[in-house]
């Protein structure tokens, strides 16, 4: 419960950006007033790896926003990325937000077969 409302909250901050008093408790307001899911059984390492992966997310984010200023990327392409197996809501969630964060890729397609649909940008075409 409480691992949830500190979820909400942080999509709900990095979604406003704005820290305020008022912010803060219609921020409170709204995760708590938010439809609970189905409970699910996430496993501990999942979560540290899904962690880990957001702290080097962030500095992949710049570099990437950096590399598209100095040197336009022409070209794209979508590849399918595999969903790894028994994947929560919640993890799937946070695995499309990881994509999505970078600015070079965006989940635009979650499959019901185990497949996200990844829109990338690149500096060259690639052969295939």
């Amino acid at each position: 419960m409480v691992g949830n409302l500190i979820l909400r909250l942080t999509i709900w901050f990095l979604l406003t950006s704005d820290l305020s008093i008022e912010n803060i408790i219609i921020g409170v307001i709204v995760a708590l007033i938010l439809p609970r899911g189905y409970p699910s059984r996430e496993v501990l390492k999942d979560w540290l790896t899904v962690l880990g992966k957001i702290m080097l997310a962030i500095p992949q984010a710049y570099i990437e926003a950096f590399e598209i200023i100095i040197r336009p990327h022409q070209h794209e392409d979508v590849i399918l990325e595999k969903i790894p197996a028994n994947r929560s809501p919640r993890l799937i969630f946070l695995d499309i937000f990881l994509i999505t964060f970078t600015p070079k890729t965006i989940v635009y397609k979650y499959r019901q077969d185990g497949w996200y649909e990844v829109h990338r940008v690149l500096p060259r075409r690639v052969e295939e």
